[in-house]
């Protein structure tokens, strides 16, 4: 009963912290740590995480999810920069943060140092987001990010996954470990491409016979993100790379439009619940795990053969240092050598900006990732023994994750204030290409159906005249992509009103339908009905 308890209070204390973070103007990450550090000095007991359970039940949908929703024509565009940064940089990180934390903590093994330095290198979009609402951040460097996060939350935790087998087994030699690493990661990825297909295809045979059912399809897109998870580690493969795989699957398969609108409407609400909780609850934990941890600092910096629990600070400070400089100077190169290729090529190259670097730097905020990955450092080696310095390397990236998160907030909106990166090239034209053909399609689509409905039928005029009134609006937008650009400018403002308007009057029917409602005038289940669908409406509107 207390488990449920402490899900209960996590979850509360979730919901909280958006309030709390609107009317403090915090990064909600932070709020969320205080949050859960209030919980861990209150009466509630502490929650006490077991690595595998709270890997599987955290990692696989939030990976799943950045996969899915991620732009993959951005991604394609970017690739080079993306995987310099999601790769390189952190085979870099792992290397030189993980030295740098054995020269300084000679206590700590070689494997676990690379194990937390691995740990550590994975950065945290959402929280850079929330950090950056009041200096929005480029669309271009987001989906950078997006993609850096995509690829370096599998990369790290798969050299995490590495470092730990070796300082479990005490072995590691390089030819077997590349070997692994190839069944590792292609088995990975092919298990999470595998599963979501096969389960798409399952879904649209049993839709195709037997109807879809919207709640059903929603329970199989939240459980495609655990079984690719759970089939790729049965196999002894990157249970990660799967889920990761599974969410770019997914994002393609459901380009066949074949779901219903309705299935996509409500199962974006959902996945947008799980991302929020699943995100919050990590923090959450995050700060509820602190005292526990601070209480047990007597305890570690014994275990880097000191007196002072200030040593943990100075090993935090430094471990962030390190990886900032290191970013900073992989960002600064790695811009260079674009501008180097784009001038080799006859391209006018970008001008690199100390501001565009000192923001890419400052973006790289650790979160979610990073303490769900230390947290799952095995509690005992395999002869039964303590895993040594776990409370340590635990301490030392939720310290990171405190800093990072500190800096960035204080930096990184005023880096990005007034930042000019190279326009985005407009997508306008593709769009009113794409609306114009979408319409004489659906034109062609209307006059067929008439003629089906209205064959044979004594009053077939009305079937004519209500495809007429259908039509007449496609051909409206038709006619308004042709126009001139003044025109074009002035159709926009008309739309601008007529939105307004249509808001307005979609507001005031919710109203009523709410007051006939209370007044027992309308049925409650008829109501709901009425709301859903001017919600919908108003959706669109706004959208």
């Amino acid at each position: 009963m207390s488990s449920v308890t402490n899900i209960l209070f996590l979850l509360l204390a979730v919901v909280v912290s958006g309030a709390l973070a609107r009317l403090t103007r915090f990064p909600l990450p932070l709020v969320q740590i205080v949050l859960g550090a209030g919980i861990a000095v209150s009466a509630v007991p502490t929650v006490e995480l077991e690595p595998d359970i709270f890997f599987l039940l955290f990692l696989p949908p939030l990976l799943f999810l950045d996969g899915w929703r991620i732009p993959k024509d951005d991604l394609l565009r970017d690739r080079t920069t993306v995987l310099e940064l999601a790769i390189g940089l952190v085979v870099l990180t792992v290397v030189g943060v993980g030295w740098l934390i054995h020269w300084m903590i000679p206590s700590m093994p070689l494997a676990v140092a690379f194990a937390l330095a691995a740990v550590v290198s994975p950065t945290d979009p959402i929280a850079v987001s929330a950090i950056a609402a009041r200096a929005p951040i480029p669309k271009r460097m987001m989906h950078i990010l997006e993609g850096e996060s995509l690829l370096n939350d599998a990369s790290g935790l798969v050299c995490m996954r590495f470092a730990v087998a070796a300082m479990l087994t005490g072995v590691f030699v390089v030819q077997e470990a590349l070997f692994t690493f190839a069944w590792v990661a292609l088995g990975g990825l092919a298990i999470g491409i595998a599963v979501t297909l096969v389960v798409a295809r399952g879904k649209e045979w049993v839709s195709r016979r037997l109807g879809e059912d919207t709640s059903a399809q929603i329970l199989i897109s939240l459980l495609i993100p655990f079984g690719a998870y759970l089939a790729a580690e049965h196999f002894h493969c990157s249970g990660i790379l799967a889920a990761v795989a599974a969410g770019v699957t997914m994002g393609f398969t459901e380009q066949s439009g074949r779901a219903l609108a309705v299935t996509r409407v409500r199962r974006a609400a959902v996945w947008d619940m799980v991302q929020f909780a699943a995100n919050g609850m990590i923090f959450v934990l995050l700060g509820e795990q602190m005292p526990g941890l601070w209480d047990k600092a007597g305890q570690t910096v014994r275990a880097t053969g000191h007196a002072e629990p200030w040593w943990l600070a100075v090993y935090v400070l430094a471990i962030s240092l390190a990886l900032g400089a290191m970013r900073f100077a992989w960002v600064w190169t790695s811009l260079r050598w674009t501008l180097f290729k784009a001038v080799r090529r006859g391209e006018p190259g970008p001008k690199v900006s100390w501001r565009l670097v000192a923001a890419m730097s400052l973006a790289g905020v650790r979160g979610a990732i990073t303490l769900a990955g230390v947290l799952t450092l095995p509690l005992t080696l395999t002869d039964g023994t303590p895993f040594p310095a776990r409370d340590l390397a635990i301490f030392l990236a939720a310290g990171v994750i405190l800093v990072s998160l500190i800096v960035a907030s204080v930096g990184l909106p005023r880096v990005l204030r007034g930042l000019e990166l190279p326009p985005e090239p407009s997508r306008q034209q593709e769009i009113d290409q794409a609306r114009v053909a979408a319409a004489h399609v659906a034109i062609r689509a209307i006059e067929t159906e008439q003629h089906a409905m209205g064959e044979g039928q004594a009053d077939a005029d009305v079937y004519t005249e209500a495809s007429s009134r259908v039509m007449e609006l496609y051909r409206q937008r038709i006619d308004s992509r042709a126009q001139s650009l003044e025109a074009s400018e002035a159709h926009s403002k008309v739309d601008q009103i007529e939105r307004r308007l249509r808001l307005a009057g979609l507001r005031a029917e919710r109203e009523e339908i709410f007051r006939r409602a209370r007044g027992r005038e309308l049925d409650d289940v008829l109501a709901r009905k009425l709301v859903r669908e001017i919600d919908l409406l108003e959706a669109r509107y706004t959208g």
